[in-house]
């Protein structure tokens, strides 16, 4: 039984840890009799010795607190606080034990800022052991090896006194080879509120519950009746599945009295992805994209999760107020495409969530806001700005915290979020040691908050936009110990911005110069908000030509309001990327109407017809366009009687149009001519196309020449026609004299002597006319031709 307490992994009992010192301490006394007669002050290489022995074994074990239950405890509750330690040294720890110390009242919440701060210093005091009673004792630790823990002790054993927030911490003590006696090895400090009844004002405390993610939509759609939409990427399918972020901070926040801040291009992203969309394939190629019931059923979640509950709208795509401000004011129109973001922000969350949003706030990065961003934050509509305390900071040397709600002047109210509140769920949380940590932490912040005067407060918490789904869990727990405490209670944000203000808090807007370079190095540069100004000014030409506006507008206009998005902080070349991808994609639908190129025309004669054919690719029709064809020589050749003519052009979708213009040739060369489209107000429209005419005109004396061999062949053909009809005549006369034709000799015998057969003879149609006609002495009759 003895031997077995020296096997690691087993406890002594604190009977037997107690006589085992008591029997080292009794072997000694004979040492220490003899010893009384040396010097007091051992030599200095030994003293030097033992410090630099003291110092290498010190914190040379880990303490992590995994669960500390409950986190604000009430009277007759039993705090349990289990966790590991570890051997982080080179030698063995022996006759170790696991103990609580409750350490004095932190009284100022920088008290607590320090207790975090120097949380595993195992030289500051961690005050009394609360008993062996309430310990864990391990026989050996070695090199590497970890242990778990857990210690279970009655509140009413430790001793806490009045209200308020107390250091408990947890520690290593042991021995090791190199220093055999017992000391402080290791340490993990925590805080402890203690408020167990119900506090006579409460703090109204306000926690904003972000749903924002990243820019995933393109402005790319099909050329299908939906408008199937385009994704460059498919991570937001991984953010809504179970178990992703987004999946998480919904399931999370259904169950707690929070006030969700919504970005409405998250919305409208995963409402996109119930029906048919495309994320890039192999290569250049698409595919379909195969999450539709996920995002169906997120949509789903989302909307039974804010019902009743407060819900504020961002503008859409979360556009990065600082960055307009900094960079992009100076850009023409780039306020209007903020405005355009406010516009649509709570028709999108009305039609996918079905419920009103506020748009009444803005909120910029981390809360830091000079008078610019002040200025374009409100440019918009919106008349709360959502600032921070640290960059908000107080001047008046107030001794307490103030109210959130501040009027700043101009109607707008600046809404103040406690720093430290808001930033303690940042960092890696997906230790159950640093969650732990974090949920005291702001527990004990906001206890002694509260503490600080008896007027109740309003308190607004701004977490990170974007919470991992490990820290959106201890925001969750957090909440949950808060809004189920005795000193706390909640408020929606409008509420929280209508209170009234703290007539000491200072209302002052910092400076521009006070605005942190952390902040300003990361903004979207100028160049961003001259490439969207350059992308609009294009897409406001594209559209006026456009039968159906809706269908190219609507995705380009949403797609430059994510290029304003705060995601692109610190993601510069990305942002670039896809700001790119939408100006190229718009020049190519651009480019799908134009004018099919010409060679060299030839012009004979004075007026012909020249065809200009204008195409259109898109699957739209399109109107309202104008195409001019000019000459460039109209001394030579004009166009509609002047240097120029235009003729209204409207093509349908996947047709072409074939445009003629009547022109007039005034002098023989080469004239190049000109075909611009324009808009109906006039702006050039795509690329011109340039061809030659060469004009090859006829002049007088060609015309003679011509005229002249006309006449010719007109003699030669009456000549021709006279000479033919002798010959008939001749062959009739041959053919009467015939005494072989008894018809001809019958027909002599019967007429009259001295009379012509041909005269009695009818003419017969087509017979050529005798050239003369024959003698005959007798007075002409009346009506009979005279030959002369």
């Amino acid at each position: 039984m003895a031997e077995a307490a020296d096997f690691q992994g087993t406890s002594p009992s604190p009977a037997r840890r107690w006589l085992r010192r008591t029997g080292a301490l009794l072997a000694g006394a004979p040492l220490l009799t003899g010893l009384v007669q040396l010097p007091a002050a051992p030599p200095a290489d030994a003293a030097g010795a033992d410090a630099s022995q003291a110092a290498s074994g010190a914190g040379s074990v880990s303490v992590s607190v995994d669960t500390l239950t409950p986190g604000a405890p009430a009277e007759g509750d039993t705090v349990t606080v289990s966790g590991t330690v570890t051997n982080k040294g080179k030698q063995t720890v022996t006759d170790a034990h696991v103990g609580l110390h409750v350490g004095p009242l932190l009284n100022t919440r920088s008290s607590i800022d320090s207790v975090a701060k120097s949380s595993t210093d195992v030289q500051s005091a961690i005050g009394p052991e609360v008993g062996d009673k309430y310990s864990e004792e391990f026989a050996k630790l070695t090199p590497g090896v970890s242990q778990p823990f857990t210690i279970a002790v009655p509140v009413d054993k430790l001793n806490l006194g009045q209200d308020g927030v107390y250091q408990l911490a947890v520690s290593l003590s042991g021995e090791t080879s190199a220093q055999s006696w017992e000391q402080t090895l290791g340490v993990q400090r925590t805080l402890l509120p203690w408020q167990p009844d119900e506090a006579g004002t409460k703090t109204k405390t306000t926690f904003m519950w972000p749903l924002i993610s990243t820019v995933h939509m393109t402005a790319e759609t099909g050329s299908d009746e939906q408008q199937t939409p385009v994704f460059h990427d498919d991570d937001l399918a991984k953010e809504i599945s179970p178990g992703g972020r987004l999946d998480r901070m919904v399931a999370l926040g259904k169950d707690l009295d929070v006030t969700w801040v919504i970005d409405p291009d998250l919305l409208a992203s995963v409402e996109a992805m119930t029906k048919r969309y495309e994320v890039p394939g192999e290569g250049d190629d698409t595919v379909l994209g195969g999450h539709q019931a996920v995002a169906k059923r997120w949509l789903t979640e989302v909307q039974e999760a804010v019902a009743d509950k407060e819900v504020v709208a961002l503008p859409f795509g979360d556009p990065d107020l600082a960055s307009l401000a900094h960079n992009g004011t100076s850009v023409t129109g780039s306020l209007s495409h903020l405005k355009e973001a406010t516009d649509v922000a709570s028709s999108t969350v009305d039609a996918i969530l079905h419920v009103q949003p506020s748009t009444d706030f803005a909120w910029p990065v981390n809360g830091a806001v000079d008078p610019s961003i002040v200025k374009v934050a409100t440019s918009a509509g919106a008349d709360k700005v959502i600032a921070r305390s640290d960059t908000f900071e107080e001047t008046d040397g107030l001794s307490y915290t103030p109210s959130a709600p501040r009027p700043i002047g101009g109607g707008t109210t600046a809404v103040v979020a406690d720093a430290r509140l808001s930033t303690a769920f940042q960092g890696d949380m997906t230790k159950a040691s640093t969650s732990t940590l974090a949920v005291q932490r702001f527990l004990a912040q906001s206890l002694t908050l509260g503490l600080q005067t008896g007027q109740q407060r309003s308190v607004v918490v701004a977490p990170q936009r974007t919470p991992s789904a490990s820290q959106a869990q201890t925001m969750a727990e957090a909440l949950t110990i808060l809004q189920d405490g005795t000193w706390s209670e909640s408020q929606d944000l409008t509420a929280a911005a209508e209170a009234e203000p703290d007539p000491a808090a200072t209302t002052k807007v910092p400076s521009a110069s006070a605005y942190p370079s952390s902040l300003r190095k990361h903004e979207l540069p100028r160049a961003t908000f001259e490439q969207i100004g350059r992308t609009q000014a294009k897409l406001d030409k594209f559209k006026v030509i456009l039968s159906d506006q809706s269908r190219v507008v609507t995705p380009f206009g949403r797609a430059l309001n994510r290029s304003m998005s705060v995601s692109w902080r610190g993601r510069q070349s990305e942002a670039a990327i896809y700001r790119s991808g939408i100006e190229s994609y718009l020049d190519t639908l651009i480019g799908q109407v134009r004018l099919i190129d010409k060679s060299e025309t030839k012009l004979s004669g004075r007026s012909a017809t020249i065809p200009v054919t204008v195409q259109n690719n898109l699957v739209q029709g399109v109107e309202h366009l104008v195409l001019r064809l000019t000459s460039t020589n109209p001394t030579r050749l004009e166009i509609g009687g002047d240097s120029y003519e235009e003729q209204p052009v409207a093509v349908s979708g996947g047709h072409s149009q074939s445009v003629k213009f009547t022109t007039s040739a005034n002098a023989n060369g080469r004239a190049t001519v000109v075909a611009q489209l324009y808009t109906q107000d006039g702006q050039r429209y795509g690329e011109p196309v340039t061809f030659d005419v060469k004009v090859t005109e006829i002049t007088a004396t060609v015309m003679l020449v011509i005229g002249g061999g006309v006449l010719l062949l007109v003699l030669a053909g009456f000549r021709m026609y006279t000479q033919r009809k002798r010959a008939a005549a001749r062959e009739a006369d041959e053919d009467a004299d015939d005494p072989q034709n008894p018809e001809a000799a019958g027909e002599r015998l019967t007429r009259e002597p001295g009379t012509d057969a041909r005269a009695d003879a009818p003419e017969q149609p087509g017979d050529p006319a005798p050239d003369t006609a024959p003698e005959n002495a007798d007075p002409s009759g009346t009506g009979e031709r005279v030959d002369r």
